[in-house]
């Protein structure tokens, strides 16, 4: 695994070849600007778009994504609101069925709607915490 980001190593092999980044962009038939945010680690190739940039740098498609990644931390950053969003949906359901019931503006079908997507919600959290 590399110590460089996948723009790191694109933007390094796109200058050995030499290449501008206009140069590139109309090989690949994307903008200048794509290749920019590629290099910039805004964005990332289309991964059907990586054998091509691949064989236009003289690199595998492994050298380009073997780049260092942050995969871990950005699954667990997901898992964390994942599992915020999990317990706050039975509170939500909750409230809202309080709330609607003291205007006078639920009706029983609606109110077992919401206190069953809450539930369900509820279950799937303590289902995830068993893992």
């Amino acid at each position: 695994m590399s110590d460089k980001s996948m723009g790191e190593i694109i933007s390094a092999l796109r200058k050995e070849k030499g290449l501008t980044q206009k140069e590139l962009a109309d090989i690949m038939n994307v903008t200048d600007k794509a290749i920019s945010k590629w290099e910039r680690d805004i964005s990332c190739p289309d991964t059907l778009a990586l054998p091509k940039l691949a064989e236009i740098l003289d690199a595998s498609v492994e050298d380009l994504i073997g780049a260092k990644t942050d995969t871990a931390k950005a699954r667990q950053g997901v898992g964390v609101v994942i599992h915020v969003i999990l317990r706050a949906i039975p509170l939500a359901m909750g409230i809202a069925v309080a709330v609607t019931s003291i205007l006078g503006k639920g009706d029983v079908k609606s109110s077992l709607i919401m206190l069953g997507l809450g539930m369900a919600s509820m279950a799937i959290y303590l289902l995830k915490e068993g893992d």
